[in-house]
């Protein structure tokens, strides 16, 4: 998640995040347990719901000590979770029978991760307990969301495998991060990246919807994809502008001491 290595917090951040957790954790296996009462879903659910959310709670409290500078957990984390347990039982439902409620419950799940996004990070300026660690967890949230819907919508035959593009563009971009380090520079804030992420799991969730026919949803996807190519393709070039420049300056900055000499 992180940059800095992963470490276990010191008490009590550690007590606290753990038991925030857990709680999840165990809701996550009722719910899904519950989930296969009424949805046609395999044995395996639930094992893959609390799996998927034990592991991305790990890597979550193992980030807490160097990029959460607070002795708690802290309420906007909180709610950052309980997106996460809705995401993971987004994700969770592939591999699953895309039947009509399944991929209903997939949108109406997803729509409700959008209607509590900003809410963890008013929460946590509100507690005055906003750090690094929360605005890159509620980010991870995001990506990992909009990856599912971008499967299960090729799962489900809304549209070509080329959706997966916008599930996958951003993980390829910190992968590319580490060959190019230009492109690990942090970005600066951006509403338009923020109203882009917004628009994939919107239309994304429209496209997964049973009633969302093919001729509309592979149409929808293709605009959905295109849009964050676009936002990737903006930021990619500032960045290489930004390189660019602070090379330049670099030069003229040694130029400038050899002349002095």
């Amino acid at each position: 998640m992180i940059v800095s290595g992963w470490r276990l917090p010191d008490h009590p951040l550690r007590g606290s995040a753990v038991t925030a957790k857990l709680v999840g954790l165990v809701t996550v296996v009722g719910v899904a347990t519950a989930a296969r009462t009424a949805l046609p879903l395999g044995d395996l659910y639930p094992l893959k719901a609390g799996v998927l959310f034990a592991l991305v709670s790990v890597l979550a409290i193992g980030f807490l000590r160097a990029n959460h500078p607070f002795a708690q957990f802290g309420p906007g984390n909180q709610i950052t979770t309980a997106r996460a347990m809705l995401v993971v039982l987004v994700a969770s439902l592939i591999g699953e029978p895309g039947l009509g409620l399944a991929a209903a419950s997939a949108a109406g799940a997803s729509l409700l991760v959008v209607v509590l996004d900003g809410v963890d990070g008013w929460l946590a300026r509100r507690s005055r307990m906003a750090s690094p660690f929360g605005a890159r967890f509620d980010m991870e949230v995001d990506a990992l969301l909009i990856m599912s819907l971008s499967i299960l919508a090729w799962r489900y035959g809304k549209a070509g495998a080329w959706v997966v593009v916008s599930g996958g563009l951003r993980y390829l971009f910190v992968a590319a991060g580490w060959l190019l380090r230009w492109l690990q520079q942090p970005l600066p804030p951006s509403r338009r990246r923020q109203a882009i992420c917004v628009v994939q799991v919107v239309g994304l969730s429209l496209v997964v919807m049973p009633l969302t026919m093919r001729t509309l949803s592979s149409p929808l996807a293709a605009t959905v994809v295109s849009t964050l190519c676009y936002s990737f393709g903006v930021d990619i070039l500032w960045l290489w502008r930004h390189a660019a420049a602070t090379e330049q300056a670099g030069t003229l900055a040694v130029e400038a001491r050899g002349t002095s000499r």
